[in-house]
């Protein structure tokens, strides 16, 4: 029996075994604070992850994206992206296609997206691939990416609370500021594994 045979064996004893019981005494949010607070504490967080916090309403959405797309020639777009999100002139909207391939999405300057939730104690986007979301790759190829989390519907304060209400069939991907790296000097580069820049908008927390 090889040593990979060895290691299947006891995946398979561990797997048909009785369910272990997993202790959930840990805290579900460190503090209690009302929904206001638990915005400003998700924008704190963000923005000392480097992104880009705006805070907006529905009627301000559209200039607020104009705006910030505003040195970009093309804009990749879920399926289910309200329009009327998006500027009226400006940019090409490009639609996420299963068939674009990674040389095409290169080639385009910014993503606009939902959210399926946020964490206020953590600063963290999550995605799960829903109809405003789109495919993971459109977020992490891509170099400006936007988000828009509506507030205070899609914010929770802790991970054990998202935990709760994300769907784990579903891809999520996982996000804490622009995608960045450090190399042995501490020097730290953005754009390596996903956008440079992450403009994050509040939507309706004025």
């Amino acid at each position: 029996m090889s040593s990979k045979d060895r290691i299947l064996a006891r995946i398979r004893r561990a797997a048909s075994g009785p369910d272990p019981t997993v202790p959930r005494d840990y805290l579900r949010a460190h503090g209690v604070r009302t929904p206001a607070e638990t915005a400003d504490l998700l924008a704190a967080n963000l923005t000392e992850y480097r992104a880009t916090v705006h805070r907006t309403d529905a009627a301000g959405l559209p200039p607020l994206l104009t705006r910030l797309l505003a040195g970009a020639r093309t804009v990749l777009v879920p399926p289910a992206l309200p329009p009327h999100w998006l500027p009226a002139a400006g940019p090409d909207l490009i639609a996420d296609r299963a068939e674009s391939t990674l040389r095409e999405l290169d080639r385009v300057d910014a993503v606009v997206t939902g959210c399926a939730l946020a964490i206020a104690e953590t600063g963290t986007i999550v995605l799960d691939g829903g109809p405003d979301q789109g495919r993971r790759r459109i977020t992490l190829i891509p170099d400006h990416h936007v988000c828009v989390i509506r507030v205070p519907d899609q914010v929770v304060d802790s991970v054990p609370q998202a935990l709760e209400l994300l769907d784990p069939t579903r891809p999520l991907t996982w996000i804490s500021g622009p995608s960045a790296t450090s190399d042995i000097e501490l020097d730290r580069v953005e754009g390596v594994h996903g956008p440079r820049t992450l403009d994050v908008v509040l939507l309706g927390a004025q």
